[in-house]
C-alpha cells in the first residue's frame, strides 16, 4: 500500500515499533489545524495500529502554508494538492480545503490508491457528493466524511443507550446548531458565503452536522419541509447567495418526527450544537458547550422516582466510550479530542482492513446528508413537503 512503512514512524509521530502511514493534507486553516493537532496527539495518547507521518501540506499561499507546515510538523509543503496526490510517500489524503475541492481532490486521491478523509460537506450538492462516493468506493480505498461529532463520548454513549433499546420506540428528534460567526454585516465576503464555492450556507455548514447526528442516532430521514432566509444579502466584497439560517420539519423512515435548525446570526451563541431524542421509555439531551455531559431520563417501572426528570451523566468514567485514551474519571476532555477519536478510528480501519461504518461516517453517509440538505433547499423554494429518495442502493 502506498505511503505505508514498517520503519520508524518519523516526522509527526513518536511511535517507532508500529507500521506508519504517510499523511498528505490539503488546507492549513481552521480544520487543517484541528486535524494536524489530532495526528500529533494520536501516537502518544492512543498507541494506534498505524502511526501517522506528516509528509506534506498543501495550501494556496506559499508563505502561509510554509509557516503552517513548520508549526504543524509536516516534512514538506506545496501550493498544488495534485503534488500530494502524486506522492507515493502519502497513503492517506486528508481534505480540509474549501467545499469546492472536496469532491475533486478526494476522487483524485482515491483513484491514485490513497485512503481519504474529507471534511464535510462531501460536496457542494447531492449530485457532486454522489459522484464522489461512487468513484471513491470504486477505488476500493477506505473513505470517511469527517462528521467529528459522532466521536464525542457523550454522543457515542447515547448511541449505545439507543441501540440497547433503553429509550423504547424513538418518537422525536430535535437538533439545532447556532453560531454568531457572521452576524456583523461589515464582515467581508468569504468562500463560505458563495454558492459557487460553498454550495449552501448554514444548511451545509452547520445543518449537515445536525442532519448527520439525526441519521446516526435515530435513522434515515424520509421527508422534509423547510424555510430558509438570507438576512444580509450583501457584504463588503460581493453579494451573498446562500442561506443565513434555516428551519425544517423532518420525518424519519422509522416513524419518528423532528425539527432541525441552524443559523450563523445568533448573537451570544458561540458553538451551540444541541439535540434531544424522546422515546416511549426515555429521553436523552446533549449540548456541545457542555461536551462531557449527557442528560438522561429513563422510565423505571420499579422505581418511585421515575418522574424526577433528567439526570446529568458525566461521561468520563472508565466504562465510557474513548476513556481508555485519556485521564482518570472527572478529568475532562475537549472539542479537539473528537478529531483524535475520529482519525484513530480511520487508522484502525485501514490497518485492520475493517469497516469505517457504522460509527464512522463513510462517503455514502456524506452523500445522504447532502441529499437531505438539497431537499431542505428545494422545500424552501417550493414551499412544499419534499420526499427524499436516495441513489445507489
Amino acid at each position: 500500500m502506498k505511503g505505508m512503512s514498517l520503519t520508524s514512524a518519523g516526522a509527526g509521530s513518536s511511535v517507532d515499533d508500529v507500521p506508519s502511514i504517510g499523511v498528505g493534507m490539503l488546507g492549513y486553516a481552521f480544520m487543517g489545524k484541528a486535524h494536524s493537532n489530532a495526528y500529533r496527539t494520536i501516537p502518544y495518547m492512543t498507541r494506534p495500529p498505524l502511526a501517522p507521518r506528516l509528509v506534506s501540506l498543501a495550501g494556496r499561499s506559499r508563505e502561509k502554508v510554509a509557516e503552517a507546515a513548520r508549526r504543524y510538523g509536516f516534512a514538506a509543503y506545496c501550493t498544488d494538492w495534485r503534488d500530494i496526490v502524486g506522492d507515493d510517500a502519502v497513503g492517506l489524503f486528508d481534505d480540509c480545503g474549501p467545499n469546492s475541492v472536496h469532491a475533486e481532490a478526494s476522487i483524485a486521491a482515491a483513484e491514485s490508491g490513497k485512503h481519504v478523509l474529507c471534511e464535510k460537506p462531501l460536496g457542494r450538492d447531492a449530485d457532486e457528493s454522489f459522484v464522489a462516493w461512487q468513484r471513491v468506493e470504486k477505488a476500493r480505498v477506505k473513505h470517511m466524511c469527517a462528521f467529528n461529532y459522532r466521536f464525542v463520548p457523550a454522543v457515542r454513549l447515547a448511541k449505545e443507550i439507543i441501540d440497547a433499546g433503553d429509550l423504547g420506540e424513538i418518537r422525536h428528534f430535535r437538533g439545532r446548531y447556532l453560531q454568531e460567526s457572521i452576524i456583523d454585516p461589515a464582515r467581508a465576503m468569504t468562500w463560505r458565503l458563495s454558492k459557487e464555492s460553498a454550495g449552501s450556507g448554514a444548511v451545509g455548514d452547520l445543518g449537515a452536522h445536525v442532519i448527520d447526528l439525526g441519521r446516526y442516532l435515530v435513522g434515515e430521514v424520509s421527508a422534509v419541509m423547510a424555510a430558509t432566509r438570507t438576512f444580509i444579502p450583501e457584504r463588503p466584497g460581493g453579494k451573498v447567495d446562500v442561506d443565513d439560517a434555516f428551519e425544517a420539519v423532518v420525518e424519519f423512515a422509522g416513524g419518528a418526527v423532528g425539527t432541525l435548525e441552524a443559523s450563523r446570526l445568533c448573537l451570544g451563541r458561540k458553538n451551540a450544537l444541541s439535540w434531544e431524542i424522546n422515546g416511549s421509555k426515555g429521553s436523552l439531551a446533549f449540548d456541545l458547550e457542555r461536551l462531557n455531559e449527557l442528560q438522561v431520563a429513563l422510565h423505571d417501572p420499579d422505581s418511585r422516582r421515575t418522574g424526577d426528570g433528567f439526570r446529568t451523566v458525566l461521561v468520563s468514567e472508565a466504562q465510557h466510550p474513548f476513556s481508555e485514551y485519556w485521564w482518570p474519571p472527572g478529568h475532562l476532555i475537549g472539542w479537539e479530542h473528537t478529531f483524535v477519536h475520529e482519525i484513530h478510528h480511520l487508522l484502525t480501519a485501514i490497518a485492520e482492513d475493517g469497516p469505517v461504518g457504522p460509527h464512522g461516517a463513510t462517503f455514502e453517509d456524506g452523500y445522504r446528508a447532502a441529499e437531505i440538505c438539497d431537499a431542505i433547499l428545494r422545500s424552501a423554494t417550493t414551499g412544499s413537503r419534499e420526499q427524499i429518495s436516495y441513489r445507489g442502493g
